[in-house]
């Protein structure tokens, strides 16, 4: 019993401990490897990503087609 309670008081304390790096406004964190239900948006430092749930990562807008050519458009 001895020797539960002190692997239990060690594991709160290496918890409390243990610095947790937050990124992208406190959604992400950052690691080396994110979750099967993360993605990453962008890079904490060399060697960690942000890992943010997909919800929070902005979606880029749908530009309108604007491949036109410019011989069309022109006056002749």
């Amino acid at each position: 019993v001895k020797l539960l309670l002190l692997v239990f008081t060690v594991t709160l304390l290496l918890a409390q401990v243990t610095p947790v790096m937050k990124c992208w406004g406190k959604s992400g964190r950052c690691r080396t490897m994110c979750k099967e239900s993360e993605v990453y948006y962008i890079l904490c430092n060399t060697e960690a990503k942000c890992c943010v749930d997909p919800r929070y990562v902005p979606v880029k807008p749908k530009l309108p087609n604007t491949n036109t050519s410019l011989e069309s458009t022109s006056a002749v």
